[in-house]
């Protein structure tokens, strides 16, 4: 019997809760008051995950720069849409979804963003703008000096209000260890998602940082080669695809494990909605999308356009998949924190997958 070979050890996550956002952050590699009655508050479900993202992408296209961004709030049950007007307020309460009026519009917030990633490249900083604080989110971990922390206020500083400093009590890092999981000469990382190509073999995604260290890739330590790597992007990006042989490759289904539970296509995050991810060394876990587009500095270098989230994750996870039901959403770049202490609370990074399929001409399944 063949060995199947599949995205790490998954399980299925719960029914996911959607929203559109700009973006929450927290460092790592590896917070609404509407303007009206509100429905009672409902358990999400793929159907009403799927009407919020589709209610909050007509929104931004109907309202345009109005909308400052978008998050699931889970106590009100409903989509919550920033905007900067009571004019726009008004459209998206007729709409259907709870308008918030911020103070910073998305044109500022993106303004902010863009201006941290041209001057701001040290080791152990990341952020995103936070929909729930209206606000973009930069934080430095314990290993940047105070020296380094006080430029990167100035620069905070010279922003306005838009940007917030926070300081983190955990070490941002890459999640890569030497283990089990996919295992190269040096290093173990995790399978992303089996993919499939036209007219090439098929394939798997892994993490960027992964591919960078290893060019073949065993499903134990010391054992046989079942997949070489064929490209990888680190950093700006993080992300790498490994080929599976033409023939007699190991059976690798488009399955998260335990259970082979199918994995049917590929999706966008969205700031809200409920996720797992899975591991090779902490296995399933579950969390929240908190912000889009995040930037993350390592200390090999800048990577932008990050998925973060509340699930924890350790050395060794990286590469391993972000899903939602039987959605593919992204690959682990890095984040901070531990599956064991819960204080302070874990954040974890993910390359979002959409993109990764779009680099290599591929599909899930």
């Amino acid at each position: 019997m063949k060995r199947r070979w599949i995205p790490a050890r998954v399980a299925l996550a719960a029914a996911s809760a959607v929203a559109l956002a700009a973006v929450t952050l927290s460092p790592q590699q590896a917070d609404a008051s509407p303007g009206s009655p509100v429905a009672p508050a409902r358990a999400p479900s793929a159907a009403s995950n799927a009407s919020d993202a589709s209610l909050a992408r007509t929104l931004v296209a109907a309202l345009g720069g109005a909308v400052a961004g978008s998050y699931y709030d889970s106590a009100l049950g409903r989509l919550v849409v920033d905007v900067t007007d009571s004019d726009a307020a008004g459209l998206v309460r007729a709409a259907g979804a709870a308008p918030r009026v911020v103070e910073h519009s998305k044109a500022e917030l993106d303004s902010a963003h863009a201006t941290l990633d041209s001057r701001i490249t040290t080791p152990g900083t990341a952020w995103a703008a936070d929909p729930r604080l209206n606000k973009v989110v930069l934080t430095a971990d314990p290993t940047v000096t105070a020296a380094d922390l006080a430029r990167i206020k100035d620069t905070a500083r010279s922003l306005g209000s838009a940007v917030v400093v926070k300081r983190s009590a955990t070490k941002l890092t890459r999640f890569i260890a030497g283990g089990d999981g996919i295992w190269g000469s040096q290093y173990r990382c995790s399978l992303g998602f089996n993919v499939k190509r036209p007219g090439k073999p098929d394939a798997f995604v892994t993490a960027g940082h992964c591919g960078k260290a290893e060019p073949d890739w065993r499903a134990s330590n010391g054992g046989p080669v079942i997949a070489r790597t064929e490209a990888a992007t680190f950093p700006g990006r993080d992300y790498a695809i490994a080929a599976y042989p033409a023939t007699g490759a190991v059976d690798h289904p488009s399955a998260v494990n335990p259970g082979l539970k199918p994995i049917t296509g590929a999706g966008a995050a969205t700031v809200g909605q409920a996720i797992s991810r899975s591991g090779s060394s902490t296995g399933l876990k579950n969390g929240t999308v908190t912000a889009l587009n995040a930037t993350v500095n390592y200390k090999e270098g800048q990577v932008t356009g990050l998925i973060e989230t509340s699930a924890c994750a350790e050395a060794g996870d990286s590469g391993g998949p972000l899903f939602a039901g039987t959605t593919a959403l992204g690959v682990l770049s890095g984040g901070s924190g531990s599956c064991t202490m819960p204080v302070p609370a874990p954040r974890t990074y993910y390359q979002p997958v959409q993109e990764i399929l779009d680099a290599y001409g591929a599909t899930i399944p």
